[in-house]
């Protein structure tokens, strides 16, 4: 379903050009998970803004359901592709109601039967009908979510792209999120592409994982891999070490791996 080979992702120019994305590839199956994850700064986010369309300074390849991608798109892409981000009130407008929030793009697409397609997508992310003309600040982070992600699947996509979903959320709520998310692509039978830094979260979500460092990919492992902590890649040990809290011992041992380059 997703297929990104030699993807590269450059910001700024001449001396202070910067190689946020080095020859990236990776490929999704159709109705699989597949996780990106890694320290902030990897890339894993910008490989996002990439596939999406947000970030069009990108060389190498990007197919979509088995159509190439230029770095404009179209609406039929944007019905296939939706992203959910990582701050629930940030994406956001603030001076909307759910109701537009979420009916914005069925009128931008030329939907019909508006009214009835808004509530049913909230009721399937968890929102009853008293949120439904309610603004942002009345809502709580995981509420906020749970909007963010009925506008992602008010055009029914068949690609979700996901950027630290939970990270701003609290413990609790992140796990009622990860379980609508895993929901929503059994019963939609979603793609799922999913950065997050929490190991954990990668393992819950993912069939197969991708460790990124200084816009490389410097190993891909299965779930089962992950869980178990076995992995070929010193700095992916690193970070699952890391990902385990924190230890004096571990800590002492860290390879700056930017300075061994």
């Amino acid at each position: 379903m997703i297929e990104a080979s030699d993807l590269t992702v450059t910001f700024g120019h001449g001396a202070s050009l910067v190689l946020a994305v080095r020859g990236v590839s990776f490929t999704v199956a159709a109705g699989s998970s597949f996780g990106l994850v890694g320290e902030s700064g990897s890339g894993k986010s910008t490989v996002l803004n990439a596939l999406s369309g947000l970030h069009d300074h990108w060389e190498g390849s990007v197919v979509i359901a088995g159509e190439p991608q230029g770095r404009c798109r179209n609406k039929a892409f944007h019905r296939r592709v939706q992203m959910v981000f990582q701050d629930p009130y940030g994406s956001l407008h603030p001076r909307h109601t759910v109701d537009r929030i979420v009916s914005e793009p069925m009128i931008i697409h030329a939907l019909g039967d508006i009214d009835d397609r808004v509530e049913r997508v909230l009721r399937e992310v968890g929102l009853g009908p008293e949120f439904r003309f309610r603004f942002p600040h009345q809502l709580s982070g995981g509420q906020r979510q749970r909007v963010a992600i009925a506008r992602a699947i008010a055009l029914e996509p068949t690609i979700l792209l996901l950027d630290e979903p939970t990270s701003a959320l609290d413990v609790s709520v992140q796990a009622e999120i990860l379980n609508l998310l895993a929901r929503l692509r059994r019963e939609r039978g979603l793609t799922y592409l999913l950065v997050s830094h929490n190991l954990a979260v990668v393992a819950h979500m993912c069939e197969h994982v991708a460790v990124m460092n200084r816009g490389l990919i410097v190993e891909e492992v299965a779930a089962a891999d992950l869980r178990a902590g076995r992995f070929a890649d010193a700095y992916t040990r690193q970070l699952f070490s890391a990902s385990k809290g924190y230890d004096r011992a571990a800590a002492d041992a860290l390879i700056d791996f930017a300075a061994s380059e």
